[in-house]
């Protein structure tokens, strides 16, 4: 699949950055090359010139458009009211849009060898922690200070073991383990006995 166009991507500079983000997905960072995006959204390379000028250009834009996607198609702003939703949201983020996620992770860890990055990735987690935490606040979930990033630390690791191949079963347990703990419904021995 990884040479082959697609032809969902639609046209112009969002069509580039969804196929930056598949062939970074499938090829790593390594086979990042403008020619292999074009080839990936059905244009010329030409075009990809033109939208972003260098390769670098691209691939902060394809990371900030991937977290916006991200973003929406979890509805970590609008969060689901209920455990179900929140649960489903998740899940489905995984299974219908596996890309982002792994171009997201592909770029996490390369900013540990480009340092240009840093500032891109922590915008990302910038962005998440803004978005779960007005989600939070919009369920009557907030108002706890680190909540947030607590939350989408343990999300980020589910979703990282999701794309590993873990037991999605266990994985939606913790999600919804998850969910009982940000609304206060977990019961703690440990609390409850002093």
């Amino acid at each position: 699949m990884s040479g082959q166009r697609h032809s969902g991507y639609g046209t112009g500079r969002e069509a580039l950055l969804a196929a930056t983000v598949h062939v970074v997905a499938r090829k790593g960072l390594r086979g990042l090359t403008f020619r292999a995006v074009a080839e990936q959204a059905g244009v010329n390379n030409t075009l990809v010139v033109h939208h972003f000028g260098k390769r670098d250009a691209l691939i902060e834009a394809a990371l900030e458009w991937s977290v916006q996607q991200s973003i929406g198609l979890s509805r970590l702003e609008a969060l689901p009211a209920t455990e179900d939703e929140f649960c489903r949201s998740i899940l489905s983020l995984i299974e219908d849009n596996p890309d982002i996620q792994i171009f997201q992770y592909e770029m996490i860890l390369e900013s540990r060898r480009r340092p240009e990055l840093a500032g891109p990735v922590q915008q990302l987690y910038d962005s998440y922690i803004q978005a779960l935490s007005d989600g939070l606040e919009r369920i009557g979930f907030g108002g706890q200070e680190g909540a947030a990033r607590a939350a989408f630390a343990a999300l980020d690791g589910l979703v990282l073991q999701l794309l590993a191949g873990a037991n999605a079963k266990g994985v939606e347990a913790a999600i919804r383990y998850l969910w009982a703990a940000l609304g206060g419904r977990v019961n703690n021995p440990a609390v409850n006995a002093g």
